[in-house]
């Protein structure tokens, strides 16, 4: 079984931000709820704790910087990182924002990549910081240390540092496994070491398989493997709003 998603309050006036953070935040595996207002966004945070708060800094009687100073002040709240987002260009508006003790301070449109890293940073003892998707790739394996003969197996998890392959014959832990994974038109050629195995489903994943971190790929198909992974992100939430 996965691991319970974080849940990230969206607060903003605008009916499209709060669609595209929105659908932006699912693609990166988060749950979401979203509010118009400051004073709707306490009562949601009193109901249920996000783990995030991401709010824009202008919003309706009650600005962003003063929701985030709310939060702040309050002792069973200040826990609570709060992310703001803005379409003012201004230093003052940032200075008040970090002041105040905002985790991080982004222009809209948000940058996937910038925003996955943040909220990672905020929440994560150990933060990935490479956009992580669910694909379903192939890639060809093998033969790795123990011999074998090479086999094609299917890419369920996939970041430009390494991938979840789903299989019914993973290979042990600390083992050095060569594959070559199709992206599209390229073949990738990379050497990945197993990070974690399981012959059996449950635990974090829903099928077994290896996660595997590259030891050994080129700047040129990491970039291809970056790309590739900003694309689907975008074509989803593109794809979303027709």
């Amino acid at each position: 079984m996965e691991r319970e998603k974080r849940s990230i309050l969206v607060v903003d006036s605008s009916a499209s931000s709060i669609f595209y953070v929105s659908m932006l935040l699912r693609e990166l595996r988060y749950a979401v709820r979203s509010v118009r207002t400051g004073e709707d966004a306490l009562s949601a945070i009193a109901s249920s704790a996000p783990a995030v708060v991401i709010t824009d800094a202008v919003l309706p009687t009650m600005s962003g910087v003063e929701l985030l100073k709310q939060i702040k002040n309050n002792l069973s709240l200040r826990f609570i990182p709060v992310i703001i987002t803005t379409a003012d260009t201004s230093t003052a508006s940032k200075e008040a924002c970090t002041k105040a003790g905002c985790a991080a301070y982004f222009m809209k449109p948000v940058d996937p990549e910038a925003l996955y890293r943040a909220i990672q940073s905020a929440t994560e003892a150990t933060p990935r910081q490479k956009i992580r998707i669910n694909t379903a790739l192939k890639a060809r394996i093998g033969p790795g240390e123990a011999g074998g003969k090479t086999r094609i197996e299917e890419v369920t998890s996939l970041s430009e540092g390494g991938l979840y392959l789903s299989t019914s014959a993973p290979a042990p832990v600390n083992d050095l496994v060569p594959l070559t994974l199709l992206l599209r038109n390229h073949e990738i050629e990379a050497t990945g070491v197993v990070l974690y195995s399981s012959a059996q489903a449950g635990g974090l994943h829903a099928v077994p398989g290896m996660g595997m971190k590259f030891t050994k790929i080129s700047a040129e198909d990491v970039n291809l493997i970056r790309d590739f992974i900003r694309a689907e992100v975008m074509r989803d939430l593109e794809g979303r709003k027709a």
